[in-house]
């Protein structure tokens, strides 16, 4: 379903490795958007860097919190327990998952993106701002979008990203790759920065019911082809030196979600990787702050614009607040 007005963003409280076969080649679609509205350049601010050679960020589409147990997501369990966590963070208010995206993303609340819209619109353009993939990109940084829904795209502009593909269920077409297959011909050709998005469960959701049997079985399918990407790494000899944070864009009640309550505001949060320490996160975190934390990890400038921070507190330091888009 689709929201047209957003409010701000805002907290609450909740609850390996397969092997991979060989990926076929895949084929890119091109973006045909209009080209990105002009605005200023940001003011940015310098900040010190862990060890990290690269961040992958993994989303999965209408998570809850409490899924994670109910679904058996080893591999997400198994970076729970090695990795600093949470599992009150606060996505933006609604909830909808092209608008919570791009605050995850961009790093701000969707008064400054401006992503008010929940479908493929191109005429629209671009989210506002400068994006985490704009800050990698302009450093040099070989940038990966692999998603399962093709309004993702409306998120940064083609030119901030060295490889973009989608695999979108919604569209009727049989697609011939699975999100796994292309994140790991990306992870041979080498990335600094990668966000992979896992759409199945957020569809299932709304066809059966969060916490439904079929909407679980969604997750426990994503979460093991999460495992042949975390296999990969593996296997490439990268893991030890990629950050990886995992969270979503929403939770969901009923067949639904985007409305102002903890079943869909509240979502995980996890980051894995060098320097992370093993903790239960005590600072309150924003979907805004995952840009914040990969920038801060790429040893990359942070915008003084974004309303995310880091999330400190996973690296041992002192912790930050970030803004509340309320």
């Amino acid at each position: 379903m689709t929201f047209l007005l957003l409010q701000g963003c805002g907290t609450l409280n909740a609850p390996p490795a397969p092997t991979l076969v060989p990926p076929p080649t895949e084929t890119l679609i091109p973006s045909t958007l209009p080209p990105a509205t002009p605005f200023a350049p940001p003011t940015l601010t310098a900040t010190p860097a862990p060890n990290v050679n690269r961040v992958l960020i993994v989303s999965f589409d209408g998570l809850r919190p409490d899924i994670i147990q109910k679904a058996k997501m080893e591999n997400v369990l198994a970076l729970m327990q090695n990795g600093a966590y949470t599992l009150t963070a606060q996505t933006i208010m609604p909830s909808t998952t092209l608008p919570s995206h791009a605050s995850m993303l961009v790093g701000t609340c969707p008064a400054k993106h401006i992503v008010r819209w929940d479908l493929y619109v191109p005429e629209n353009g671009y989210a506002l701002g400068t994006d985490l993939f704009d800050l990698a990109h302009a450093a040099g940084m070989r940038t990966v979008m692999v998603v399962g829904k093709e309004k993702l795209r409306q998120i940064t502009e083609p030119s901030s990203l060295d490889y973009f593909a989608f695999v979108d269920q919604t569209d009727k077409i049989d697609d011939p790759f699975s999100i796994a297959q292309l994140a790991n011909r990306q992870i041979s050709e080498g990335f600094s920065l990668m966000f992979v998005h896992f759409p199945d469960g957020d569809l299932k959701g709304h066809d059966d019911g969060w916490l439904s049997r079929k909407q679980l079985e969604a997750f426990a399918n994503e979460d093991e082809n999460f495992g042949y990407i975390l296999q990969t790494l593996k296997n490439k000899d990268m893991y030890a030196s990629t950050l990886i944070i995992i969270s979503a864009d929403h939770g969901g009640h009923d067949t639904t979600h985007g409305y102002n309550t903890p079943e869909d505001r509240t979502i995980p949060w996890i980051v894995s990787g060098p320097g992370i320490l093993p903790i239960q996160l005590t600072t309150p975190v924003h979907t805004m702050d995952t840009a914040a934390t990969a920038a801060f990890a790429l040893g990359l400038p942070i915008p003084v614009e974004w309303d995310g921070v880091p999330v400190y507190e996973a690296f041992g330091l002192p912790a930050s607040a970030s803004k509340n888009c309320n």
